[in-house]
């Protein structure tokens, strides 16, 4: 039986994660060069303008039915306010030609940004209170911060990062420690300023062992996640590609929600969180949602929660691909309200 209709977003969510009914499953999409060509704004305005940021998100949510207002623009906020030298072409990714820590001994010289005072990050902060005066307490908003590993690999360089790990293992501690410090002083700040979820971006750590991530990343994750709580927030652990090997590793983070990336069986994944955190994805974002069909993306949304379990939530396994064709989204929302609440 279904109860509470209509149900709005933020209501939506709430349920679904304590495993009680829900009119549909809550719809988690993460868009970013897609929501911005949604509403035709060139990409560096997306990434520096948090106007432009929330016009796009607000727009797309709105027309898809997504359930979460997200302020989420691409892995450099901390990293440019720490004094990398972060590029944005007029309508093209940012990119970091040169890392901040292009010498170990840089180190010493590192200056953690503040959140307030940083001016890509209070950008953040500018969206979510625009997002919190919008629709707060109707439609979760999410904010956003890089987590230790993917921070270090942000300042220092992915390859020199991935060597430090052998040859100064104590030297990249204290730089997590360091960009553990900044995260979790982000994830309050963004908290203070509406934020209901703060997603965390992790994308190295599925491109090292288990024992890699056991040392170097989940410490740091737990501690920043155990901050989110303590402020009052969910948190949103997401990891790009293939996590198979650290699911159980992932579930001890205290993430409240888990991203999958497609290549992830997401049913054995649900088994392995069990009532830890809930399983959020997982068909491919490019074969099925932008170059299939809208019955594609019904078939591979509806398998997904079949498979997902009761308090999935449903997401293509990472970014919503720039081009997405509007009916496959539409598919999907018109899946999610088709599957209804199956008990």
């Amino acid at each position: 039986m279904i109860s509470s209709l209509p149900m709005n977003s933020y209501e939506r969510l709430t349920a679904r994660l304590r495993g009680e009914p829900v009119d549909r499953p809550p719809n988690f999409d993460i868009t970013m060069q897609f929501a911005s060509h949604y509403i035709g704004q060139p990409l560096r305005r997306y990434y520096l303008d948090h106007r432009v940021l929330c016009a796009a998100n607000s727009a797309v949510q709105e027309a898809f039915d997504l359930d979460l207002l997200q302020a989420i623009s691409d892995p450099y906020r901390e990293a440019a306010d720490f004094g990398a030298a972060v590029e944005f072409p007029a309508d093209g990714l940012p990119i970091c030609p040169t890392p901040l820590l292009a010498d170990p001994a840089d180190l010493g010289r590192l200056r953690p940004p503040t959140p307030e005072t940083g001016p890509r990050m209070s950008d953040r902060l500018a969206a979510i209170h625009s997002f919190r005066a919008q629709a707060g307490g109707r439609v979760p908003i999410m904010g956003w911060v890089e987590g230790a590993l993917a921070e270090a690999a942000d300042l220092r360089g992915v390859s020199d990062l991935l060597t430090d790990l052998y040859d100064r293992p104590a030297w990249v501690r204290d730089l997590l420690a360091i960009c553990c410090n900044v995260a979790i002083a982000f994830a309050r700040a963004q908290i203070a300023a509406g934020a209901d979820i703060i997603g965390l971006g992790d994308a190295l750590a599925s491109q090292v062992s288990p024992r890699v991530y056991r040392q170097y990343a989940l410490p740091y994750e737990q501690r920043i996640f155990a901050a989110v709580h303590e402020a009052g927030a969910l948190a949103r652990l997401h990891i790009c590609g293939n996590t198979t090997r650290i699911l159980s590793d992932m579930a001890e983070s205290g993430a409240d929600i888990i991203d999958l990336d497609w290549m992830v069986d997401i049913g054995h994944a649900a088994q392995v969180f069990g009532d830890r955190a809930a399983a959020c994805g997982n068909f491919d974002p490019v074969a099925v949602m932008l170059n299939g069909a809208p019955a594609a993306v019904r078939d591979a949304t509806l398998a997904c929660l079949q498979q997902g379990g009761r308090r999935s939530i449903s997401a293509a396994g990472c970014e919503i691909p720039d081009g997405t064709p509007h009916a496959n989204l539409l598919a999907q929302a018109a899946a999610l309200t088709e599957w209804g609440d199956h008990g």
